[in-house]
């Protein structure tokens, strides 16, 4: 009988001009030992040269597994969320240059590339079966893309390693001292391994005495995210499965993101993201994505990883699930509500020009520059020419409906996180 009620359902709703995703997605599995042990290592500063910083510092489940702002701080900031604030004594250099994004989903096997520009992407063809930046030497070992995405923020002064020289993080990472003797990935397996909660956990999945590698910690880190931020079960899920109804807005909403809106050109799949990368005139706010010899705070997104001109300012199409949770918007974070960077959607560039940055969150960082993009007409044009996002006429009611709509994607259950927030961590450091 609920066969037959889903079909009727499904004949019954209205023809779209893009196919709605099918239900279920492949996600890896792990056992709950190594969950558990991920669990801890996401919470624990003692990743981060200083011992300040934890994976969650930045990734926090009560702000949607991001971090409520619109930049984030790094080392050298305390505090959670929006009431982040710098520490006099150790004044970050910058702002963190992209917004964090949200971790939902990032197990499943359709995600492929990582980060807002794609620079670590699985490969087959390599040896390590991905590619990153980094080369080679430091792509072998990990169990996943998301479990190598790890090594990023612990190498980066600005989120995790720490200023240049404070630590032996930092100072190894400055000196190019990564995975060999000495390195900062031996350096922070160390510490690890010397807490006896982790030796301890290490031995029961790794073998009495086995040496445990930064791989190991980040292969945790992935199991514990795959485990824990798993958001499948919205109302849109449960309406793809079984035909369960959604509200009246939120079907219109439907209705308009699969159809007239042509949302789901690019938010397609199961959770809405062609994966791929576009140029929707996104305002660049902060300190951009520049080399040390650079002189200026503009962010050329894809085109940083394939020196290919045509992917000038193109981003990642982000997952919608829980993007209800997940404010600020776009890869610097430039706006402060979902409804927002919607309606930014309408008209690109029209938005882009009229942007006022006032709407970031941006805590005081002095001697922070966040508008030097946005102060000049030709990185404005720029950024305006590269728009491949054509203008769509909706009132005001069907913007409401479509909010409404990406509010059924929320998934309670993975919003919260299954295992949830540690009392304490084995290193017996503060858990942010």
């Amino acid at each position: 009988m609920l066969r037959v009620l889903t079909l009727l359902a499904i004949m019954a709703a209205p023809a779209y001009s893009q196919a709605l995703p099918e239900a279920d997605a492949e996600f890896a599995e792990a056992p709950m030992e190594q969950i558990s042990l991920g669990q801890l290592l996401f919470y624990d500063p003692i990743l981060s040269g200083s011992k300040t910083v934890a994976c969650a510092s930045c990734h926090d489940p009560r702000f949607g597994t991001s971090d409520g702002l619109s930049l984030g701080l790094g080392d050298g900031a305390f505090g959670r969320g929006p009431a982040r604030r710098v520490d006099p004594a150790n004044l970050p250099p910058r702002r963190v240059a992209r917004n964090a994004p949200a971790l939902f989903n990032l197990g499943a096997a359709e995600f492929t590339s990582l980060f807002h520009d794609g620079r670590l992407e699985l490969d087959p063809s390599r040896p390590s079966g991905m590619r990153t930046p980094m080369g080679a030497e430091m792509e072998a070992g990990f169990d996943s893309a998301l479990a190598a995405q790890a090594m990023f923020p612990v190498l980066s002064g600005d989120e995790m390693a720490g200023h240049y020289g404070e630590n032996d993080i930092s100072r190894a990472v400055s000196q190019g001292l990564i995975t060999g003797p000495g390195g900062a990935w031996e350096r922070i397996a160390a510490r690890v391994a010397a807490v006896p909660e982790y030796r301890a956990r290490f031995d029961a999945l790794l073998g009495a005495g086995a040496p445990v590698h930064f791989t190991d910690i980040a292969n945790a880190i992935a199991a514990f995210t795959i485990h824990e931020w798993r958001a499948d079960n919205s109302p849109f899920d449960r309406y793809l499965r079984d035909g369960t109804p959604l509200g009246e807005p939120a079907m219109r909403g439907l209705e308009l993101f699969y159809g007239k809106a042509g949302c789901s050109t690019c938010h397609s799949g199961q959770f809405q993201t062609d994966q791929q990368f576009h140029a929707i005139a996104m305002p660049q706010i902060g300190p951009g994505k520049a080399a040390e010899f650079e002189d200026h705070h503009r962010d050329t997104g894809r085109m940083r990883v394939t020196g290919n001109p045509a992917d000038a300012y193109r981003f990642r199409t982000p997952s919608l699930r829980n993007v209800t949770l997940s404010a600020p918007y776009g890869h610097a974070g430039a706006y402060a509500t979902l409804e927002a960077v919607v309606r930014h959607h309408l008209d690109p560039v029209a938005s882009l020009r009229a942007y006022d940055i006032s709407q970031a969150i941006l805590p005081d960082l002095p001697g922070a520059v966040d508008d030097w993009v946005l102060a000049r007409p030709d990185e404005i044009a720029a950024i305006a020419a590269a728009n491949e996002l054509a203008p769509v006429a909706l009132s005001d009611a069907e913007v409401a409906d479509i909010l409404a709509f990406l509010a059924s994607l929320e998934d309670p259950v993975s919003a919260g996180g299954r295992l949830g927030i540690p009392q304490s961590v084995p290193s017996g450091l503060p858990v942010p």
